[in-house]
């Protein structure tokens, strides 16, 4: 795993199965924990029309865009409903102390 780490929250600011807007050097970042209690980090944009992902709905291991509803794998990114066809940017994640960082 290469980057930099940046933390981003504690662990209980992000519920079970939901997600969080993650704003950094300009970027966005979407980060999930998912229904096993893994954390995971998307780009935070939808690549259909550039949706902030945190403001959708997570089923799963999927993120659905508030906008149109195209669906991504959170774990790997992949788009995985219509409209999408271009997959999301993944970035590796860990848990310290209490705290999530990822690796940008």
């Amino acid at each position: 795993m290469s980057g930099n780490w940046i933390e981003v929250c504690a662990t209980d600011d992000i519920d079970e199965e939901d997600v969080i807007r993650f704003d950094h050097g300009g970027k966005t970042f979407a980060v999930y924990r998912s229904p096993d209690n893994q954390f995971f980090a998307t780009d935070g944009l939808c690549t259909h029309e550039r949706i902030h992902l945190a403001d959708g709905l997570v089923m799963d291991d999927i993120i659905e865009c508030p906008k149109h509803n195209g669906r991504f794998s959170y774990k790997t990114g992949e788009a995985k409903g219509a409209p999408v066809c271009v997959d999301l940017k993944t970035y590796p994640v860990k848990v310290e102390g209490g705290a999530v960082f990822i690796a940008v």
